[in-house]
C-alpha cells in the first residue's frame, strides 16, 4: 500500500475545513491548492565552467528526489560571453507526493538550519504565488559539506489555485510555512 504524506492528509483534514470556514466558500472545489513547487537555480558563472552544471543538476536532483533538467539560453549575449542553447540554469517541478514530502522536508528540516532565522518574507506576487530565496544550498541534509564546490542559491516557487494574495498566503501559512509576521498584505 502506498503511503499519503503527512502534509498531503493534513490538508484534507484540516486545512480544507479551516480555509473554507475562514473565507466563506460554498464547496470545497473553492478552497485554493498547492498546484506545484519550482525549484529554480541560475548558473552565470557557467558559462566559464561547464562543470558547474553537471555539480548543480546533481545537487538540486538530490535535494528535490527528482531529477533535474538544465535550463538554456535563448538568445547570443555577447557582453555576457552568452551563446544560444548554452546551460545556464537547473530547475526541478515537483507535484503530487513528492511535492509534499519536499515541502515537509523544507518546513521541518531546511529552514530551522538557516542561522539567525527569524521567519521568511511575507510578500506574494499579486496572483496568490509564492517565491522564496534560498541562499545556500547546504541547509538541505541531502547535501555532503566535504563534496561542495561552490556555496549557491537557489529559488522556490509555491504556484497555489488562489485568486488572491490574501487566500495564497492563508494557505501556505497553514501549512506551516514560518512567516515573519502574521499580518496579512
Amino acid at each position: 500500500m502506498k503511503q499519503i504524506p503527512s502534509l498531503q492528509t493534513k490538508y484534507s483534514e484540516e486545512i480544507v475545513p479551516a480555509l473554507k470556514k475562514e473565507f466563506n466558500y460554498k464547496s470545497v472545489m473553492q478552497v485554493p491548492k498547492l498546484e506545484k513547487i519550482v525549484i529554480n537555480q541560475g548558473l552565470g558563472s557557467a558559462v566559464a565552467d561547464k562543470k558547474l552544471v553537471e555539480i548543480a543538476t546533481k545537487e538540486l536532483s538530490s535535494i528535490a528526489g527528482q531529477k533535474a533538467i538544465q535550463r538554456l539560453s535563448t538568445k547570443d549575449i555577447s557582453n555576457f560571453k552568452l551563446r544560444k542553447k548554452m546551460p545556464i540554469g537547473v530547475s526541478v517541478t515537483l507535484r503530487r507526493d513528492k511535492m509534499y514530502e519536499f515541502l515537509e522536508r523544507l518546513i521541518c528540516v531546511a529552514l530551522p538550519r538557516i542561522r539567525d532565522f527569524r521567519g521568511i518574507e511575507s510578500k506574494l506576487d499579486g496572483r496568490g504565488n509564492y517565491t522564496l530565496g534560498i541562499t545556500e544550498q547546504i541547509i538541505f541534509p541531502e547535501i555532503v559539506m566535504d563534496q561542495i564546490q561552490k556555496i549557491g542559491g537557489f529559488n522556490i516557487t509555491f504556484v497555489t489555485s488562489a485568486p488572491t494574495d490574501e487566500e495564497g498566503f492563508a494557505l501556505l501559512k497553514e501549512f506551516g510555512l514560518p512567516f515573519k509576521n502574521a499580518k496579512k498584505n
